[in-house]
């Protein structure tokens, strides 16, 4: 039987890159909102040999990502999910920055638990952004809200968002919404786990692909400064490791968040620390 790797957010950049790397071995489901895009992306497969099929797919709609798994479970055994769908700052509103990014992640993995079989693997892709807030700010205590209630988790996470500025608010959501993702990864681990199943995030830093260049000027790419090393980081360097963390080698990992942003975060917090220091001893 044929082992079926999914990949949400198939037709871009690091979802490609992805599903050019997995279809290597695995049968691919590629899913995405843009058909046009979603055409392109199979065609370049198959130039590379690789068959795929794609699923036009709103990651927010339950019975659209149901469709998706029914599609997948037709081609063989369910082997991973690569859950690359997302959206940035510069494309909507608080309100659709967190129902794509943060509900998305819910609707796709739940039913990702609800029909995989044991040895399954998970990635959600989250960011470096959700270590770049206080925790005291990040409003954790809601998060749950999302596995009972997704409108009341909705409206919970755009009313906390919306105390930020009017021009900071869709990329406050973003930050927040990547948080979401990370602690759902960690929160969630044992229960997927009593399935035998595993669940893992890759945080990224600044990656060249179309959504990435959109926040270029702002945001996380704005940090460009701070990354140790001093470039963009590729899809196919973040498709690496997707593939690593979905596959047999790396089968001690669950529950943990990995951070691939180019040292960014370590930079930073290593330059507050040395200014506080300073600081302290000029005082």
């Amino acid at each position: 039987m044929a082992s079926v790797s999914v990949i949400t957010g198939g037709a871009g950049g690091m979802g490609l890159a992805t599903a050019k790397i997995m279809g290597r071995d695995h049968t691919v489901v590629l899913c995405d909102v843009r058909q046009d895009r979603l055409d392109a992306a199979q065609a370049a497969l198959t130039d590379l040999g690789i068959t795929s099929t794609v699923v036009n797919c709103d990651v927010t709609d339950r019975d659209a990502v149901a469709r998706l798994f029914e599609t997948a479970s037709g081609l063989g055994r369910l082997a991973s999910v690569i859950h690359t769908a997302g959206v940035g700052p510069s494309m909507g509103d608080a309100e659709f920055v967190m129902r794509t990014n943060g509900f998305g992640t819910v609707v796709v993995d739940e039913a990702f638990y609800a029909g995989a079989e044991q040895g399954a693997v998970l990635v959600n892709v989250a960011s470096m952004s959700a270590y770049l807030l206080p925790d005291k700010i990040i409003p954790t205590a809601q998060f749950p809200l999302a596995l009972s209630d997704g409108e009341a988790f909705l409206a919970a996470m755009t009313a906390h968002c919306n105390h930020a500025p009017e021009q900071v608010r869709s990329g406050f959501s973003y930050t927040v919404s990547k948080a979401f993702v990370k602690w759902y990864t960690e929160s969630q681990s044992e229960r997927f786990g009593g399935r035998g199943l595993r669940i893992v995030s890759v945080s990224p830093g600044n990656i060249d692909t179309e959504l990435g260049r959109r926040e270029e000027q702002a945001g996380v790419g704005a940090m460009m400064p701070d990354a140790l090393i001093p470039r963009w980081g590729t899809p196919e360097e973040m498709a690496e490791l997707f593939a690593f963390c979905a596959g047999p080698k790396c089968g001690y990992l669950t529950g943990a968040d990995i951070l691939a942003d180019g040292g960014v975060v370590a930079s930073m917090r290593e330059r507050a620390r040395v200014a506080a220091e300073n600081k302290a001893a000029n005082n």
